[in-house]
């Protein structure tokens, strides 16, 4: 776990992809910096989630909502040591968008720069991708409600 040296002064949110094998964790400032990202075994998952609590001033957790998500929320609820607030965001469609900017973070080099992008497969799991993207759409929601409401 590569941890960067960070100054507690403002809150992050913590990205989840839950999974059955794997999970996704991502740490995002809410000024859209990336701090941490990580692709977890799921039976570590909630040992590297207190591991980043103890580093990074995680203000609330923002999780995907589909297949194993109640579960997920659950076993949270009931393992972590402070209680954590956690909200659910919609999920789908986050895998294809995640292939997508895996490419973006991380350009192809020699031979697979030639094949279309819809063709290349990222060469490892992309859950913690998916994970920044779910902070990402929940910021986008708090953006888009600040700005009807102004």
């Amino acid at each position: 776990m590569n941890i960067r040296e960070f100054l507690p002064t403002q809150p992050v949110i913590l990205g989840f992809d839950p999974g059955k094998d794997k999970c996704g964790l991502a740490v995002m400032g809410l000024d859209r910096q990336l701090h941490y990202h990580q692709v977890v075994l799921s039976s570590e998952a909630i040992a590297s989630l207190e591991k980043l609590r103890q580093n990074y001033p995680i203000s609330l957790m923002v999780m995907g909502d589909q297949t194993t998500s109640k579960r997920w929320k659950q076993q949270i609820t009931e393992q972590v040591k402070e209680p954590l607030n956690i909200i659910l965001v919609d999920e789908r469609y986050t895998s294809l968008e995640a292939r997508d900017r895996y490419w973006q973070m991380y350009p192809p080099k020699g031979l697979s720069k030639l094949l279309p992008q819809g063709m290349r497969q990222p060469p490892r799991p992309i859950d913690d991708i998916v994970a920044i993207l779910l902070i990402e759409r929940y910021l986008n929601r708090l953006t888009e409600s600040s700005m009807r409401s102004d």
